[in-house]
């Protein structure tokens, strides 16, 4: 529910995540809070290449934050975000709850009918960096409960009407949803250190410099 809380915020407050990992002993660092024109002026501009990607290069589901809680990456994150909460049976099974798919704005009562979206899709994490990356890294990335706009519980149908592509092919079909999309959508390209291609960046500044001007963006780095 407090997952839940952060992401739905607004587009005013949207979180990235640590540019350096603290040692446990200290207290993590503050995040880094910019207008999203400047945030998308920090993204690296390079071209893409999709040579040698394959999906099992990032492995997922695997036994997500809490190893000892029966439960996976991906029942996790339903569990968080849940509007209201499911009954968790045996073996991490959900019956019950209510969730919002922001993408479209629908609300849905089946864990069932919601994919777990990586924010930026592995192939086009991929193509930005991540293929230069150990096994253990991607990983992470593909299980990224560090902030809260890596992974997000949508409709599988607008999931998958997304599929791989980046904000110059692809938005949210509810324009209440844009701006949070592009804000969550550079905040996790600085998180990890991806690149943006040319069509890419020109589409994030239109909205940048438009629509979403006003929004803010609060960055930190994954380990």
């Amino acid at each position: 529910m407090i997952k839940n809380f952060v992401r739905g915020f607004s587009a005013l407050s949207l979180a990235l995540v640590p540019l350096l990992s603290a040692p446990a002993a200290q207290a993590a660092p503050a995040a880094e809070v910019t207008t999203l024109a400047d945030a998308v002026g920090l993204v690296q501009v390079t071209e893409e290449d999709r040579t040698g990607y394959t999906r099992s290069s990032f492995k997922h589901w695997n036994s997500g934050d809490d190893a000892t809680d029966g439960c996976n990456t991906r029942t996790e994150v339903l569990i968080s975000e849940a509007v209201v909460a499911p009954t968790v049976e045996a073996g991490c099974k959900l019956s019950g709850g209510t969730w919002r798919s922001y993408y479209d704005g629908q609300e849905v009562t089946s864990a069932g009918a919601l994919d777990i979206d990586h924010m930026v899709p592995l192939a086009e994490a991929w193509d930005s960096g991540a293929s230069g990356w150990t096994a253990a890294r991607r990983e992470a990335y593909a299980n990224d409960q560090g902030s809260t706009v890596s992974l997000v519980a949508v409709t599988a149908r607008s999931n998958r009407q997304k599929s791989d592509q980046d904000p110059a092919d692809w938005m949210p079909p509810s324009p209440e949803a844009q701006c949070r999309y592009v804000g969550e959508w550079v905040s996790t390209k600085l998180r990890w250190q991806l690149t943006a291609d040319d069509r890419e960046l020109e589409a994030l500044k239109v909205y940048a410099e438009g629509p979403c001007e006003d929004t803010i963006v609060r960055s930190t780095h994954a380990a």
